[in-house]
């Protein structure tokens, strides 16, 4: 298996199960993987370029750091630089529903999952709101895979994601 930004977790740690405690040395915020719903569920469309996202990395640093503790040579290349885009008006309206995504592992919930439900819910127009301690880009990709404009920020250690419901 080579080894690229689009790999998603879930492969790696199947092919690579001693990859988990050295994503963990690499970065303590990929502690997170110990937890098994996110084990079972967000590393499945979470890939490196994400995850490295998640633990506030460069893509092809962390990348690199992988393919050297499986003896693959790193690979040279430049991300396209990601523009931060301006705070769309809609994120200003009072949100339907928060959750707390921290909260929600703790307990052993899916925070894909409690969202798409409540997006069912919602009427269009209306705001979710998800907060976290880390920024969720595999639930951002699977949100605006589905069509759901989504915008993040971070303030104080805190990651805000809005999801509008279309």
């Amino acid at each position: 298996m080579e080894i690229k930004l689009d790999t998603k977790i879930y492969d790696l740690l199947k092919e690579y199960p001693f990859l988990e405690d050295e994503l963990i040395k690499i970065n303590p915020k990929f502690k997170k993987l110990k937890n098994p719903v996110l084990r079972r569920t967000v590393t499945r469309i979470a890939s490196i370029r994400q995850a490295a996202r998640v633990g506030g990395m460069d893509p092809i640093d962390l990348l690199n750091r992988v393919r050297e503790k499986v003896g693959q040579p790193p690979l040279q290349m430049e991300l396209e630089g990601e523009e931060e885009r301006p705070a769309p008006e809609w994120i200003t309206r009072e949100p339907v529903a928060i959750l707390d995504a921290d909260e929600l592992l703790e307990k052993g919930e899916n925070p894909l999952t409690r969202i798409t439900k409540l997006l069912r819910e919602m009427e269009e127009g209306d705001v979710l709101l998800l907060l976290s301690s880390f920024r969720p880009e595999p639930l951002i990709g699977e949100m605006e895979k589905r069509g759901f404009p989504v915008y993040s920020s971070e303030a104080e250690g805190r990651h805000y994601t809005y999801i509008l419901k279309k």
